[in-house]
């Protein structure tokens, strides 16, 4: 949604950069300010909020190489790092829930509206 996508997936996926043997570390935090556990990596927060922590990316690269991807945007008034929506778009087909196909729709319809955008942009500068 912070990209423009006109939909949402009701949960906020963290992807944090930890070896398996520190994955609660995250969730015990959440749980330490007040978060209820959900289920494994999943938690709400006190205003019902959704935060699933994730440690890996099926259909991408490591964490490494695709944080220096991301786009930096306002997010509850936070600057936070995000993935770009193409990367997304990657990980939703590697799954291919039934969800994502959805999700998949969402995304190619927002990019192929930006791609649009830049273009009548660039076109109104000459």
């Amino acid at each position: 949604m912070v990209q423009g996508v006109p939909g949402t997936t009701n949960d906020i996926d963290l992807w944090i950069d930890l070896p398996p043997r520190r994955y609660m570390r995250p969730v015990n935090i959440a749980l330490g300010l007040g978060a209820q556990l959900v289920r494994n990596t999943v938690v709400e927060l006190i205003d019902g909020t959704l935060v699933n922590f994730v440690y890996e990316v099926t259909g991408l690269k490591k964490f490494s190489s695709e944080f220096k991807k991301s786009k930096v945007l306002n997010f509850h008034g936070e600057k936070i790092p995000v993935l770009p929506l193409e990367s997304i778009q990657r990980s939703k087909r590697a799954i291919m829930r039934p969800k994502d196909a959805l999700h998949l729709f969402l995304i190619e319809q927002t990019l192929e509206l930006s791609e649009r955008n830049k273009l009548a942009r660039s076109k109104g500068k000459k």
